[in-house]
């Protein structure tokens, strides 16, 4: 009864954040399909600034989505109920490196980007391009780039989320951001958002 009452209402209009988190807490299907269709591509480009590739990132928001599901019982309903999934999908992402570290250390292996990518021209570099050039940062280093330059996490906050030093975290952003600005090369100009994304800040 109540998910054909669902369907029913989704019909008519959208369902706000509130009646969605409910319908997921009472197992809704259509409930949690519609909180699911309307967040997944968004927190898709999340877990694909985390990821080596695109199988990898879709296995990071599936793995992400069941967390939410299994944590919607302790959303207050206050602040954003997006920001709150951004909030998980990003410490899935994080729990997976971890695990990955400590298994390249058990092996004695170390995660390096799986292809080169040539140097563009700063004029043309977009968000697209910048997706795919943070994808092909060393694990660690995309890691730290992320959640300092497009997260907003101090690097002591990062430290903590990572399992290292602050010293370790501005040392890798460092070197991410080094990297970034070699592969782009010396063509051209940045603009905008991006250039403030890569470039090197003295007070960090």
């Amino acid at each position: 009864m109540a998910s054909s009452t669902w369907k029913k209402a989704s019909s008519v209009k959208e369902h706000s954040e509130r009646e969605l988190v409910l319908g997921c807490r009472r197992e809704e299907r259509q409930a949690q399909e519609d909180l699911y269709g309307r967040f997944s591509r968004r927190m898709f480009a999340v877990c694909l600034r985390y990821a080596r590739h695109e199988a990898e990132a879709e296995d990071l928001l599936q793995e992400g989505f069941i967390r939410v599901f299994d944590k919607l019982s302790g959303f207050r309903m206050q602040g954003s109920l997006e920001g709150w999934i951004r909030r998980i999908m990003v410490h899935t992402c994080i729990n997976h490196h971890r695990k990955s570290s400590v298994r390249n250390e058990v092996l004695g292996t170390e995660n390096r980007p799986e292809r080169t990518v040539a140097p563009v021209a700063m004029a043309n570099l977009g968000q697209q391009e910048l997706l795919q050039l943070v994808q092909n940062l060393p694990e660690g280093y995309r890691m730290v780039f992320n959640l300092f330059a497009i997260e907003g996490y101090d690097h002591a906050a990062i430290a903590d989320l990572l399992g290292c030093t602050e010293s370790t975290s501005r040392s890798q952003l460092a070197k991410a951001r080094r990297m970034l600005q070699k592969q782009i090369g010396e063509h051209g100009r940045l603009s905008g958002t991006t250039a403030n994304t890569i470039a090197t800040e003295a007070n960090e």
